[in-house]
């Protein structure tokens, strides 16, 4: 048997991907909330009244290709603009190409990947060109538009949320890519329906990735006698040796992830917990900024309703510190079931919010006399120090000296709740309290 090379014909040179592109809305696959018949999106292609937008969803759900459609059904000169590689002199060489097609009756449709990469006099340069009409912006972002577009330009933009793919939506595109002429039709290609099942899993919404995936177990697979090229379970495993997840560390599924995983143990949910977190660490995430945040959490969400709780999230965070990936993902499960099975009391947190608000906002108060300090003679005849009573000299180790400025007195910011150790706190409070009282 003979190993097959694609690249024995020029005509499969360009990637799977890019000969599969679709060129109508007939054959572009997905996005039924936005191109189903009726959807908004797909009236207004249809009575020709596309304004500019913004296309903002995950990579390989077609955003490019959708925009170069939308292009061809308008009648539209397409121009295609990547904001990795333009600054603000290319986007006024195109812009002038623009206002000329306008000036001779053509409309330019001005296509932007990546939008969110433009800084803000970037973007700011688009702003003319889309208010006079002279171009049809359509930018594409995997990044929340809120906060990646200026407000200016995104108030001019009709924001469309475009979805991942779903399974059957890509299991269909990979039988297309086995039949059609533009793909592998022209090849005998012998994959069972599990395997393509697999590829699509695998996808995780991403069109591109699933083609791509086709493509390699096709070029890696075996042509027998009869030229049948065989992609079977080996060839497979070796095309996916790591499901390649969603994760943006600096994006906004970093920030939706380390939520999931915060409100996950929040709600004592240990399952969701380690799930969520073994969904950042295969996503590349920082093992020590994960540890940095059970230990905020260890003090937020539990405080003294367990206090070892934050020992135990430090050395969490030491042992990942010493170990590092793929050793320390055991200890990070070990806090994250800790913390998720822990009682709950974010009494410290709320203590700590209401005293801040008062810092901010009420007068910067002096310290109570009776506290202050006396190191010298004047301040003592100042009475600095004035009625300070040593609490380890009384019989109950206490006194009824005030310490909160005379505004403050009788604020109380720290009110533990009845869960887990805290419960005794709370009732030694209310004894210390009712004896200061009395």
């Amino acid at each position: 048997m003979e190993q097959l090379s694609l690249f024995d014909d020029r005509r499969t040179s360009a990637p799977l991907a890019s000969r599969l592109r679709p060129e109508t809305l007939e054959e572009y696959v997905g996005q039924k909330h936005l191109l189903g018949q009726g959807k908004i999106l797909r009236q207004l292609i249809d009575r020709d009244q596309i304004s500019s937008m913004i296309f903002w969803g995950p990579p390989g759900v077609g955003k490019t290709t959708l925009a170069r459609i939308i292009a061809g059904r308008t009648k539209a000169s397409f121009l295609e603009f990547s904001a990795v590689t333009s600054g603000i002199r290319e986007i006024k060489e195109v812009m002038a190409q623009a206002e000329q097609n306008r000036r001779m009756g053509i409309r330019t449709l001005l296509f932007t990947d990546e939008i969110h990469r433009f800084n803000k006099a970037q973007q700011d340069a688009f702003l003319p060109y889309v208010e006079k009409g002279s171009i049809i912006l359509v930018g594409a972002t995997t990044e929340n538009p809120s906060f990646e577009i200026n407000s200016a330009l995104l108030s001019r933009c009709k924001v469309f949320v475009l979805k991942a793919l779903e399974e059957p939506d890509l299991k269909e595109l990979l039988v297309h890519a086995l039949k059609s002429p533009k793909g592998l039709g022209m090849m005998d290609v012998a994959i069972e329906e599990p395997h393509l099942n697999a590829i699509a899993r695998f996808a995780n919404g991403d069109a591109r990735t699933a083609l791509n995936t086709l493509e390699m177990a096709v070029l890696n697979g075996e042509m027998d006698s009869r030229g049948t090229i065989h992609v079977d379970e080996e060839v497979l495993s070796q095309c996916m040796n790591r499901r390649s997840l969603l994760y943006d560390k600096n994006g906004e599924e970093h920030y939706n992830l380390i939520s999931a995983l915060h409100k996950s143990m929040r709600n004592s949910d240990p399952d969701a917990a380690v799930y969520w977190l073994c969904r950042m660490l295969d996503g590349g995430e920082e093992p020590l900024y994960i540890a940095r945040r059970l230990i905020r959490f260890a003090s937020e969400d539990v405080g003294m309703a367990d206090s070892q709780a934050l020992p135990l999230a430090v050395s969490v965070y030491q042992a990942c510190h010493f170990l590092g990936m793929p050793e320390c993902d055991v200890h990070l499960t070990h806090a994250v079931v800790y913390l998720s099975m822990a009682p709950k009391s974010n009494a410290l947190y709320q203590a700590c919010e209401e005293c801040k608000k008062d810092v901010r906002e009420l007068p910067a108060e002096p310290v109570p006399l009776q506290i202050c300090n006396a190191p010298t003679g004047l301040m003592k005849e100042l009475e600095y120090g004035k009625g300070y009573v040593y609490a380890h000299d009384t019989e109950e180790k206490l006194s009824k000296m005030k310490c909160l400025p005379e505004s403050l007195e009788g604020r109380r910011y720290y009110r533990p709740t009845r869960e887990g150790q805290e419960r005794n706190v709370k009732e030694k409070l209310e004894r210390i309290l009712a004896w200061k009282e009395g």
